[in-house]
């Protein structure tokens, strides 16, 4: 397994963070999240490759591709957390671990938000603490050495 690479992936509309429902997302955006999580991994001798997009085929596209070839993945998969049953096939089907992150308490929101059809197909879950459930995710595999 490679040591020293991290994957960052987003699902929809986390390309808005900064913009959209501040009270629920904060003023930070996903670059100041590639940001501190990069930096974050430098001090920890790996490196972060980042992508998000709108589309599930895409994301479930660069979960195959990323097997074998990173530490881990640090995956906010956004709405289709709710939703994709393909997501979590994709998850599933590949040896690399995957943390589910989510910037807000899911779990204090609608109760459609309340289930996960990703977490029990993960290496771990980290909810609401913003911008920091992405550093506590990305810890989680920098530091279980």
């Amino acid at each position: 397994m490679p040591m020293n690479r991290l994957l960052l992936l987003n699902g929809p509309n986390i390309n808005l963070l900064g913009k959209r429902e501040k009270e629920v997302y904060g003023k930070f955006t996903l670059h100041d999240i590639e940001i501190e999580v990069a930096d974050l991994a430098q001090k920890h001798g790996h490196e972060l490759d980042c992508f998000q997009s709108n589309h599930e085929g895409e994301l479930i596209d660069r979960l195959h591709q990323a097997n074998g070839k990173y530490t881990g993945i640090v995956f906010n998969p956004a709405a289709y957390t709710h939703t994709s049953i393909a997501l979590r096939d994709a998850i599933m089907a590949i040896d690399t671990p995957v943390i589910e992150v989510h910037i807000s308490n899911v779990h204090k929101r609608e109760a459609f938000r309340y289930q996960s059809m990703l977490a029990s197909a993960c290496y771990g879950q980290v909810v609401g603490f913003g911008l920091k459930s992405y550093r506590l995710a990305a810890l989680a595999f920098l530091e279980s050495k």
